[in-house]
């Protein structure tokens, strides 16, 4: 169920009722092998905001992220992400609540595929519904 809202300023956003865990300045684990270890989240594409407020995003968000830690090619790269786990519980529409341990991310292209090739650790199935790519390098969906 996406909602769609209208701002005051004309502007048009999706909520999909998913609490936002992470926000700009947040380090994500990267889960993917494609030589990131470690991003830093530095905007969310599509996401207006009011002044002094950071843009925020959840699961199955894509994020723009510098690529802090991994191997020297990588490092300092800015890359997009998808959002697979977060650590801020939110609510699925059946009334459970999802937790994970950590907040974790998978580097994808602008046309959205995933640059590794494997997925380490589960992957939340709000991005595995969104993203098919990413469903079918995942081990675990929960």
């Amino acid at each position: 169920m996406v909602k769609r809202l209208r701002k005051a300023g004309g502007g048009e956003t999706t909520r999909r009722g998913i609490s936002a865990g992470i926000q700009v300045g947040t380090r994500l684990v990267v889960a993917d092998n494609s030589g990131a270890r470690e991003i830093m989240v530095i905007g969310v594409p599509g996401y207006k905001t009011r002044l002094r407020q950071l843009p925020k995003a959840s699961v199955g968000d894509v994020v723009v992220a510098s690529v802090k830690k991994g191997t020297p090619d990588m490092r300092k790269q800015i890359v997009r992400a998808v959002i697979i786990r977060q650590r801020m519980p939110y609510r699925r529409p059946d009334g459970t609540r999802v937790v994970f341990e950590d907040n974790a991310a998978v580097i994808v292209t602008p046309e959205g595929i995933p640059k590794g090739s494997e997925i380490r650790g589960p992957v939340a199935k709000e991005a595995a519904e969104r993203w098919p790519k990413i469903a079918e390098l995942a081990t675990i969906i929960v």
